[in-house]
């Protein structure tokens, strides 16, 4: 079974919380607490193992919410492996507005790494076993990363002789855009139009992007993210445009992720970029399907995935 490493730089312990109506300076009373392990590259992971792949999830923790990532990960039966840290892990919280159906994220920026601490994360992710098909670097920045570190980690990749997959914003894409030579990238519209540095509000414009990205080298293969107007997959053979799936939206967490998860597995499954984009969003619908920080279940996946027009 193909291997997946995931590396999450800033995780979070991911709270999720309901109250009737959001209004200042009242006490809200909240509805009970739901605690999920969040992060690009641990949402990857646990999506890579609902989905029946396999995946070890990379990331730094430290504090109390470094200590229940890593008990709540067990539990969940995702391979795991912690780089320690002195400051601690942050934590993030969702508010669903029952009176409205509305939903408020609030997302912390949490703490600063060292150097050190971001070379044992790259050190962390080379002593995997078995040796890893895939390296999936997915989510925020936090403070203090160093400028070559995207170098570092595609040049481990290279290494490895693993694929590399990028699902990250800012500073960070704009670097590994110029680097070059990533394997999946998966942006977002917001995420492509601040790469660009212009709107991309028609479908020519998104379309023109991405495949000036292809053709200087910056990927090889672009998933384009929508939400509910779909995706756009380019590569070399083309670019071609996916409807949205029609399903009830409980909530919008952990969405991205799926997909990244779900095409990562299908590429290393072997797949055709088209059927892993189309699976990615049947990971993506069964996703939103689900309420809080939840994620995709198997069972709704292939059922969804299995309804999709060819």
């Amino acid at each position: 079974m193909p291997q997946i490493v995931t590396l999450t730089l800033n995780p979070a312990m991911d709270l999720t919380t309901a109250v009737t109506q959001v209004e200042p300076t009242r006490k809200l009373r909240c509805s009970l607490p739901r605690y999920d392990p969040g992060g690009g590259g641990i949402n990857v992971a646990r999506v890579v193992r609902n989905l029946g792949g396999q995946a070890l999830a990379v990331y730094p923790a430290g504090g109390p919410f470094g200590d229940m990532l890593e008990r709540i990960l067990s539990e969940l039966q995702v391979p795991q492996r912690t780089v320690p840290i002195s400051a601690d892990t942050r934590e993030s919280f969702t508010v669903d507005e029952t009176s409205t159906g509305q939903q408020f994220r609030f997302v912390l920026p949490g703490p600063a790494l060292t150097a050190a601490e971001q070379q044992a994360c790259l050190e962390a992710m080379a002593r995997a076993v078995p040796q890893p098909d895939w390296l999936v670097l997915s989510g925020s920045f936090p403070l203090g990363m160093q400028a070559d570190f995207f170098a570092r980690f595609a040049a481990l990749a290279r290494q490895l002789g693993a694929r590399l997959a990028l699902d990250c914003s800012g500073e960070a894409l704009r670097q590994a855009v110029a680097l070059g030579g990533i394997d999946l990238l998966k942006p977002s519209l917001s995420e492509l139009a601040a790469l660009v540095g212009r709107p991309l509000e028609a479908r020519a414009e998104q379309e023109q992007a991405l495949r000036a990205l292809i053709e200087q080298g910056a990927a090889r293969m672009i998933v384009l993210s929508l939400g509910e107007e779909g995706a756009v997959l380019a590569h070399a053979e083309g670019i071609e445009r996916f409807a949205a799936l029609a399903v009830p939206v409980r909530s919008a967490v952990g969405a991205g992720d799926s997909m990244v998860g779900a095409l990562v597995l299908a590429l290393a499954r072997g797949w055709t970029p088209r059927e892993a984009v189309r699976f990615a969003m049947a990971a993506g619908a069964a996703t939103v399907m689900c309420p809080g920080t939840g994620l995709c279940e198997r069972e709704v996946v292939e059922q969804l995935y299995g309804a999709m027009p060819a």
